[in-house]
């Protein structure tokens, strides 16, 4: 209250007095008690109806203590249940919440991590993963301008994310890991890392890169097998000792079975060892058949004969058969493509084959070409003009999106040579190249893809492609370019997919750490995506007897819907669209295995590191006090006291206005008991 409002507070109270003063001693002629009543009546009311038309500000003053945060990061993965160490993470956990002293200084917080971050009270080590670093980093975003403690309680065993042991506290942060699990280091083999893809093609061998791990301090020589169905596909002798602790094994496995297969790594346990169950790994691979033959029918020579076969060759799982129309007996159901070169009279009959048999197929046209052939076989497809030749370069069309190919300098490339003429085409197609004649882009197609339900053909309205694969190798000093181009065309005419109006994504096989993901897309009758489809999917496990059954949800230009936590077997499923009535169905499978199942004891050397980085040490579940000790005696995370100051006018102090009202009516009942009124 500042000197002014203390003065006109004395005058208020000097009015005050003198107004009651006057009224009840000077002007009223009444004595004894009624008149020292009523004077006493009347000055507190003035008094109090001036003291608030002045309104003085009343400053207070408030102490907040603010507490340091102590935050519990609880291992909640399933290799803490593995080690049994569930009951030494609980009593941890209750030490720290329940202790008074510390409870008086922090705010205790707990939070528990595996795969995410959850902030419940309580751990049931479900995670299937275990990222410790995402946890520190997460601690270290939410409290970035709090000074706090954290106590990170975890085996230190890490299955995702960035190694934590060189994670970097905030200034503000201190890290104190307390190590669960033993810490002892016994004998053990395990397999820590398998590397292999999810597909292999028929017939071919796909490599296997595995990382045998050993501990101990003897010499050891141990069998390690692949095995599928029993059957031993691999096998070779490995030795460790205290210097070779690690070995990489190489396997080159046959793919002789369509489908998904699934093998078991393994490497023999030793004597007495503990932990035998990070000796074996599953896998599985998807064995898929992507073999093509494609045949090229002419009735010339020519270098793009040879061009082609070589560029299509190049993806061995591609075969290329060189045909002359004078040759008979062609089995063409050995072919997925058939590639026409120039054709002329001679391959009428080449062509009803080819329908007939519903194959895909690719015209080549150049300056030997006769287009009254073509036209009579194909009534869509015509060209008019004179035989005068002309050259056409390429012009990649930007917008073309039935697949993706890279541009590889089309218009620095040679020019094609085909006769000059208007091209007439009666049917849909999609432009990958353009004419470009003499710079001027005709926007005509030079090279374009014709769909007709199920079956795809391209035209080439030019020859000596094999040029442009000649100066693509002098440029870049490999045919590689120009031969990915090619493959992706070849790949697109060779599949017979037809569009379907339910299409769904998903793996053959996954595994059981894994989440189970469908993604799905639904079509109306015109083939545009209808984003009002009414998806379900139905899973059943035969050999469990379990049924599952979900709703797919939309995100975006799809549908999605996942599972978690699928028992390893095979399932079968069917999605249906409950509008229209369309289902497909499919079956993949879980392949067992849990990798917080691996460890045998606690890292100590990671959460060591962990914290020598960061200035501090590692603590054992028997050294709880030495922590508190610590926690307490550090002056970083002493309580702040914070002093602040309010200002409050006395107007708002609705208090006063109760009491004025009190004085008026106490004088008004007064003098009305008295008779006065």
């Amino acid at each position: 209250m500042t000197i002014l409002s203390i003065i006109y507070i004395t005058l208020a109270a000097c009015v005050a007095l003198g107004f009651s003063y006057f009224q009840y001693y000077v002007k009223s002629k009444r004595n004894g008690k009624e008149r020292l009543i009523l004077f006493i009546l009347r000055a507190l009311s003035v008094f109090t109806l001036l003291f608030l038309l002045i309104n003085p500000k009343i400053k207070s003053v408030f102490v907040e203590r603010e507490k340091p945060d102590l935050v519990l990061a609880l291992d909640n993965s399933e290799s803490i249940s593995h080690l049994n160490q569930e009951n030494n993470l609980s009593k941890i956990a209750s030490f720290f919440n329940q202790d008074e002293e510390i409870n008086e200084r922090f705010n205790v917080q707990n939070i528990g991590f595996g795969t995410e971050i959850s902030t419940q009270d309580s751990v049931d080590f479900s995670a299937k993963q275990t990222d410790i670093f995402k946890a520190l980093d997460a601690i270290k975003s939410s409290f970035k301008n709090k000074q706090n403690a954290t106590i990170l309680v975890t085996d230190g065993n890490q299955t995702l994310g960035r190694d934590f042991q060189y994670f970097s506290a905030a200034k503000n942060q201190k890290i104190f890991p307390v190590i669960i699990g033993d810490t002892t280091k016994f004998p053990d083999l395990s397999i820590s890392k398998l590397n292999v893809n999810r597909y292999a093609f028929l017939e071919n061998k796909f490599p296997v890169e595995v990382f045998v791990n050993y501990s101990g301090s003897k010499n050891v020589a141990l069998r390690f097998t692949i095995s599928t169905n029993g059957k031993t596909v691999f096998s070779e002798d490995l030795n460790f000792s205290e210097e070779n602790r690690s070995v990489r094994v190489e396997a080159n496995l046959p793919a002789s079975q369509l489908g998904t297969q699934t093998y078991s790594a393994e490497i023999l346990p030793l004597e007495n060892e503990t932990n035998t169950i990070n000796n074996q790994n599953n896998f599985a691979v998807e064995v898929i058949d992507e073999r093509t033959s494609v045949l090229i029918v002419s009735s010339i020579a020519h270098p793009d004969l040879g061009a082609l076969k070589k560029s299509i060759e190049t993806n061995k799982q591609r075969k290329v058969t060189v045909k002359y129309t004078s040759e008979n007996n062609v089995k063409l159901n050995e072919y997925q493509l058939v590639i026409f070169y120039q054709p002329n009279n001679n391959f009428n009959n080449w062509f009803e084959l080819v329908d007939k048999a519903n194959l895909n197929y690719f015209i080549i046209t150049g300056t030997k070409t006769n287009w009254s052939a073509i036209q009579k076989s194909l009534p869509f497809l015509s060209k008019t003009g004179s035989n005068t030749e002309q050259d056409f370069y390429a012009e990649m069309n930007a917008n073309f999106n039935q697949f993706q190919f890279e541009d590889i300098g089309f218009l620095d490339l040679p020019p094609l040579q085909d006769k000059f003429g208007d091209l007439k085409i009666d049917t849909d197609f999609e432009t990958l190249l353009y004419q470009n004649i003499e710079g001027v882009s005709t926007k005509d197609p030079l090279l374009l893809i014709a769909k007709n339900n199920d079956r795809s053909s391209a035209f080439l309205f030019g020859e000596n492609i094999w040029r442009w694969r000649t100066k693509i190798f002098v440029e870049n000093q490999s045919f590689e370019k120009f031969d990915n181009f090619i493959g992706g065309l070849i790949q697109n005419l060779s599949s017979k997919k037809k569009k379907e109006r339910l299409n769904i994504e998903y793996e053959s096989f996954y595994y059981s750490n894994e989440i189970v993901k469908f993604d799905a897309q639904f079509f109306d009758e015109n083939y545009q995506f209808d984003p009002n489809a009414n998806l379900q999917i139905e899973l059943k496990n035969d050999s469990l007897n379990s049924v599952l059954d979900s709703r797919f949800l939309l995100r975006n230009n799809f549908y999605q819907v996942s599972f978690n936590d699928l028992q390893p077997g095979e399932y079968h499923f069917t999605v249906s669209e409950e509008n229209s009535g369309i289902k497909k169905s499919g079956k993949f499978s879980v392949i067992l295995f849990n990798v917080e199942e691996q460890f045998s004891s606690a890292n100590f050397s990671k959460l060591k590191n962990l914290a020598d980085k960061n200035e501090s040490q590692v603590y054992l579940p028997d050294q709880l006090e030495n922590l508190k000790s610590e926690l307490l005696n550090d002056n970083r995370f002493s309580i702040i006291r914070k002093e602040s100051t309010k200002s409050q006018p006395i107007i708002e102090w609705y208090i006063l206005l109760f009491i004025l009202v009190g004085l008026l009516a106490g004088e008004w009942f007064y003098r009305k008991y008295k008779g006065l009124i």
